[in-house]
């Protein structure tokens, strides 16, 4: 039986796991193209795996599948696609359904190798998707690699330039592993009994978070809001022109706070001079005194 998952530090303490046959590169119509052919179609089963040019910087056009990978068990060829595209006699190969063509994820290699020519995607097996069967939740070819085998692949070279003008030793030494592995690991699970994961294993419960106030609870929400926002990912240009919005909302609201700064300097001047001016109420009755004063006598008369 197989662990259902295997952790990083188990996998650092496995041997080395790499192709043990020759590897053969292929990049134009020829000889060694056809003798490829011509081997691969005597194989029952071959490993797969393409590899793509990564793309770093946002904004980049993606790139379309640079290597075509295909193993048998002494032998790996490496077809640059990116060069040859998909010759028919290739593309036979590779839509032939007595030939099992393992891998992981195939249905997106195949549909990368397809934008260079359509093909019938037959005989395939995706072991992504039949683990399960043999009681493994993990996906990925290191772990699955780890579990099965117990073995460690490298994968240093799975972010190079799969469209240098040469592949380096090591390009071609992790090209032809990821698909060798691929047929290793299927055999080796044919030769085990299965022992499918149930559906709480393949779905196992998250653990919950403690209850929150209802305060505290939106103000996680909104933490954990922020990070999309976080991510969100800018052009050069957008970000120049974010910027310029930017500085103009500061000065702006510099100019606005000097604005306010210089009314208030001037305004404690002006309010004084309007109160010496401006005769209290006990003045105002002084001045009406004087004239009941001179009325009453002319009442006597």
């Amino acid at each position: 039986m197989f662990k259902i998952s295997i952790q990083p530090e188990e996998i650092e303490k496995m041997p080395l796991g790499s192709f043990p046959g020759k590897i053969q590169v292929i990049d134009k119509v020829g000889f060694e193209f056809l003798k490829a052919v011509a081997y691969l179609r005597t194989q029952k089963i071959i490993g797969f795996d393409t590899e793509t040019r990564p793309v770093f910087a946002p904004g980049q056009h993606h790139n379309h599948v640079a290597l075509l990978q295909l193993s048998g068990p002494r032998k790996a060829y490496l077809f640059r696609v990116g060069r040859l595209g998909m010759p028919k006699l290739l593309c036979n190969v590779m839509a032939n359904p007595h030939i099992l063509k393992v891998g992981a994820a195939v249905h997106d290699d195949v549909r990368g190798l397809q934008y260079y020519q359509k093909f019938k995607e037959q005989g395939y097996v995706d072991l992504q998707k039949i683990a399960y069967e043999w009681g493994i939740r993990d996906k990925s070819v290191k772990k699955l690699a780890a579990n099965i085998l117990g073995v460690k692949i490298s994968k240093s070279q799975q972010l190079s330039n799969w469209e240098a003008e040469e592949l380096s030793p090591a390009q071609q030494m992790y090209a032809a592993t990821d698909a060798w592995v691929c047929r290793e690991m299927y055999l080796t699970l044919l030769q085990q009994e299965k022992h499918p994961l149930t559906p709480e294993q393949l779905n196992p419960p998250q653990p919950q978070q403690p209850a929150q106030p209802k305060a505290e609870g939106k103000k996680a929400a909104k933490e954990a809001a922020a990070p999309a926002e976080e991510k969100e990912v800018l052009t050069p240009s957008q970000k120049r022109r974010r910027r310029r919005k930017k500085a103009k909302a500061a000065a702006a609201a510099a100019a606005a706070a000097d604005s306010a700064a210089k009314v208030q300097a001037a305004a404690p001047a002006e309010a004084p001079a309007a109160a010496e001016d401006k005769p209290t109420p006990k003045h105002r009755r002084r001045h009406r005194k004087p004239k009941q004063a001179q009325e009453a006598p002319q009442d006597n008369g």
